[in-house]
């Protein structure tokens, strides 16, 4: 990843105040491992900052790439009609600009988690502590 980027960490967002909870824990562990990194959370539902929000709190920074990271397991509506068409995105398409007041952006819109071995070693893991 090149300099000055930032991340905005997606949650579908809920009633219950640990989902943002747990959405805003993994985008600090995050922002721990990625050093110099601006990463902030947005959310679909119920919960704020919105993702237009979320974009827009990247204006009063020197970010030139953002990378919006949906935190889902895998693909649904949410993240293959809904999160697409509020960046902008046409089918299947990745990359598209967002333009602030005094400049424009690249914004890149990241797969969600999937298929992972770690995914699997945390699911045992679970499966051990229960």
């Amino acid at each position: 990843m090149e300099e000055n980027f930032g991340v905005l960490v997606l949650g579908h967002g809920s009633k219950l105040t640990y989902n943002k909870n747990t959405v805003e824990a993994v985008a600090n562990m995050l922002a721990e491992k990625m050093n110099g990194a601006i990463i902030k959370t947005a959310y679909l539902n119920m919960d704020r900052p919105t993702v237009e929000e979320g974009i827009e709190s990247f204006s009063s920074t020197d970010v030139k790439t953002l990378y919006v990271l949906p935190l889902f397991l895998a693909h649904g509506i949410h993240t293959l009609k809904d999160i697409p068409e509020i960046l902008g995105l046409t089918d299947g398409q990745r990359r598209t600009t967002h333009s602030f007041d005094n400049r424009t952006i690249d914004v890149i819109y990241a797969e969600p988690l999937g298929i992972d071995p770690c995914i699997a070693d945390l699911a045992l893991k679970r499966l051990e502590e229960a």
